[in-house]
């Protein structure tokens, strides 16, 4: 691609239709045009641009485009006060038109940029924008109260402090109140959960004043508020407007059940292509956790992402126009679908009684006929002691996230583990992951971290799918984000169950009241009996003979 040569950058500023003033940088072709454009819209100051995941703007520019990298309201150089979400589709969609009408454009706009700016991307599409004609939103939240704020129902503890710490040390600094930024700034790097109410962190009163945090936490999950903020709320105005999307995920990204809920809500209603893969957050590179995926996990989302905007805003067919790109974590090779594959078999729990004691008690049947040989009466039992809570390990919600030997943690008193015999041939995981669990407990409530890992025949784990949950007591069903990973012979599969992942999220009491606003004084050991005959691994698991 040889690319044009790039004008040097300017800096312009509209307004919106409340005459807020927001400010922009712009990188154009040095050439006639008429060119497409490309909105970044940036909550961390648009001389952050692209860096964190893409190549730089210019790159962009060189490919043929005038690219927008602009202050969201309240950030930067553009006036307004910040509300978190709050004003990003009307905001969104005044900009687009702005930036559809810039001297050179072909009146063409595609949006691009991840995690927020990925999420006001379709909150802008929710507006009917006519000149927004496609997306490529990655890492994203779809409906931020299931899979942002929280996740099954509680509350992202951890995530929630950290990210509005980062946030409020900005609003802290436009604000002119060094003070608070310095506290911030300290408190990010010593983030604390041990004081009378973990929720309530030390820098709690700063967070209130400059972020968005307590309304998150405090805000009932069926509150207004949430659709008002959440793309999902908009889908049939999406759908209406049409724009070609490009999603791309992470597997141990903590966003990914957003980026998936909102794929499958829209394939087929618009011209959606999903590429996932084994990545966190960010970077995207080949290593992440404790391995090394190799040289294909290094995927060019820039390239990828050019062509597709070439499809649909310069109409010259350059790749795939729909379809799923999924990374298989065991081969280290790219796999392709006509669409997400959804097919699970369900998996029984085996075992006698002492899972939690001895790794090799629990049993995870690798076949959906299998039957329990034992009576149905046949249990195993979990206890919270809140003393010692388990915390997480890799996977979504560790620091660092991604596939981290899990082994240890496994071998906890508080950790339920099933695990299957070695495979006698490869297997295909791709799908999503559940568990069904049926639990006695004379706790109103509990919560429950499952995940599904990979074990090696050297006895590492390596999470693969795992979720969060408040559940009450009765048979409940854990959904499990998706995976797609080939076992190879000798390797195992395992499910493992612990009551808690703390600091990821609060210890829940059981007494009823919601372990986001518990004191470390309601916790109480809480007993879990889990009857096994009642509980199944769902999971989407395809044998070598299979495919």
């Amino acid at each position: 691609m040889t690319g044009f040569s790039v004008l040097k950058p300017r800096t312009e500023a509209m307004r919106t239709r409340d005459g807020t003033r927001l400010v922009a940088d712009i990188w154009q072709p040095d050439a006639p045009g008429p060119f497409p454009v490309l909105l970044m819209r940036q909550a961390y100051g648009r001389r952050i641009g692209t860096s964190l995941c893409y190549a730089p703007p210019e790159w962009y520019a060189a490919q043929g485009y005038i690219v927008v990298i602009q202050d969201v309201r309240g950030r930067g150089a553009s006036e307004g006060a910040f509300d978190l979400f709050v004003h990003e589709a009307e905001d969104g969609a005044d900009s687009v038109a702005w930036a559809a009408a810039l001297p050179g454009s072909n009146g063409r706009v595609g949006m691009f940029g991840f995690s927020f700016q990925g999420s006001n991307q379709l909150l802008a599409a929710g507006e009917g924008c006519p000149a927004l004609r496609a997306l490529a939103p990655a890492m994203i939240g779809w409906d931020l109260a299931e899979d942002w704020a929280y996740e099954g129902g509680a509350f992202g503890l951890r995530g929630n402090v950290g990210w509005a710490t980062q946030l409020a040390a900005e609003t802290a600094r436009l604000a002119g109140d060094h003070d608070a930024q310095a506290a911030l700034f300290a408190a990010s790097r010593a983030l604390s959960f041990s004081g009378v109410r973990p929720a309530f962190p030390p820098h709690g009163e700063l967070l209130a004043r400059y972020s968005h945090y307590a309304r998150w936490r405090d805000t009932p999950l069926d509150d207004p508020y949430w659709r008002l903020i959440s793309p999902a709320a908009r889908l049939e105005r999406i759908v209406a407007a049409g724009p070609a999307i490009l999603f791309v995920g992470g597997w141990y990204d903590s966003h990914l059940p957003g980026t998936l809920a909102a794929y499958r809500a829209l394939e087929g209603a618009v011209p959606a292509r999903l590429v996932v893969g084994p990545w966190a957050h960010f970077p995207w590179d080949r290593k992440i956790g404790a391995l090394d995926f190799g040289d294909a996990a290094v995927t060019d989302i820039d390239r990828q992402q050019v062509a597709w905007f070439d499809r649909w805003l310069k109409d010259q067919p350059s790749g795939p126009d729909g379809g799923v790109c999924l990374f298989d974590m065991g081969a280290a090779v790219w796999r392709d679908f006509p669409s997400f594959p959804e097919d699970t078999i369900a998996l029984p729990l085996s075992g006698t009684g002492r899972a939690a004691i001895d790794m090799r008690d629990g049993g995870l049947e690798l076949d959906d006929t299998a039957a329990e040989a034992e009576a149905v009466t046949a249990t195993e039992r979990l206890t919270l002691d809140p003393w010692r809570p388990v915390g997480p390990c890799g996977g979504a919600f560790g620091q660092p996230p991604g596939p981290v030997d899990r082994a240890q943690v496994d071998a906890r008193s508080d950790v339920l583990t099933f695990t299957s015999a070695p495979l006698a041939r490869p297997a295909l995981l791709a799908g999503p992951v559940s568990v069904t669990v049926e639990v006695e407990t004379d706790a109103l409530s509990f919560d429950l971290l499952a995940t599904l890992s990979r074990v090696t025949p050297s006895g590492a784990a390596y999470p693969l799918a795992e979720a969060y949950a408040t559940l009450a007591p009765g048979t409940g069903c854990v959904a499990m984000r998706a995976t797609c990973c080939t076992l190879d012979v000798g390797e195992r599969l395992r499910l493992s169950l612990s009551p808690a992942c703390f600091p990821a999220f609060p210890v829940n009491p059981g007494t009823g009241v919601a372990p986001w606003m518990a004191a470390l004084a309601d916790q109480q050991v809480l007993i879990l009996t889990i009857r096994r005959a009642g509980s199944r691994l769902h999971a989407p698991l395809r044998r070598s003979d299979q495919e």
